[in-house]
């Protein structure tokens, strides 16, 4: 009996995600282009025909219409059910890490939008701070409110300062303020000492793409992003790998 409930919230959950990747797909597609998000109605990008309710049931539309338009039959991007299926997963991932908590839906926003950063980041080189703002201040409701703020402020705060020590020292812009804003949700979501377990393994990650993309650059908000929603799920492991590392 509870382990059919369990599956039954879990599956309704991965549903709730998919919808807010749903969502995040119109978040993606038109804040770098200055648009609302809420008007006009989706509509195909190629013959401009509204879509209808059922072409935009997150993951099965897609596959029922064989990733193509119903009215012009152009092929659909493979990011939409791609994005709708990952936000799914990350919310089941924090609900298994956090159970039915008050606060679950605040924090999977906060994820939700950093997903979207990731997406539109990658795609774009760019880092609306309407979307980094929103991530930071879900991250800040949960119970330890005044602890995440303090977590938050310090975080970005070292980092703004760290940032406009290197920008003297080479004389040119090292680090954006988009950094320092996800730097405060990084904070806010990991508290410290894992803010700076999810830093090192953030430049980890970026290392071989960099190396890749040396002439192009890559971006790091997506890889700031992936190492905070690995240590916060893996936060005790974290903080024992830290310590192991410090104190042998």
């Amino acid at each position: 009996m509870i382990e059919s409930m369990f599956m039954q919230i879990t599956i309704l959950i991965f549903i709730f995600g998919a919808m807010i990747g749903s969502f995040l797909n119109v978040v993606i597609y038109r804040i770098p282009k200055g648009e609302s998000i809420v008007f006009p109605s989706s509509k195909c990008q190629s013959c401009q025909n509204s879509l209808k309710w059922w072409h935009n049931i997150p993951i099965f539309s897609w596959l029922f219409l064989r990733g193509k338009c119903y009215f012009c039959k152009e092929k659909i991007s493979a990011q939409y059910p791609i994005v709708e299926f990952l936000t799914g997963i990350i919310f089941v991932a924090l609900y298994f890490k956090l159970g039915l908590v008050w606060y679950l839906p605040f924090i999977a926003a906060s994820f939700a939008a950093l997903f979207a950063l990731v997406m539109i980041d990658f795609k774009y080189m760019a880092v609306p701070d309407n979307v980094n703002f929103t991530a930071l201040i879900f991250a800040l409701i949960q119970p330890e409110f005044l602890s995440a703020l303090m977590y938050a402020v310090i975080a970005a705060g070292g980092l703004y300062l760290i940032g406009l020590l290197s920008s003297l020292l080479a004389r040119k812009e090292a680090m954006g303020g988009a950094d320092v804003i996800v730097a405060g949700t990084m904070g806010a979501l990991l508290g410290f000492p894992n803010f700076f377990v999810a830093l090192f393994l953030s430049a980890l990650l970026a290392m071989i793409p960099a190396l890749v993309n040396r002439k192009t650059g890559v971006p790091f908000v997506p890889f700031l992003a992936l190492a905070t929603f690995i240590v916060y799920l893996y936060d005790t492991e974290a903080t024992k790998l830290l310590e192991t590392i410090i104190y042998g």
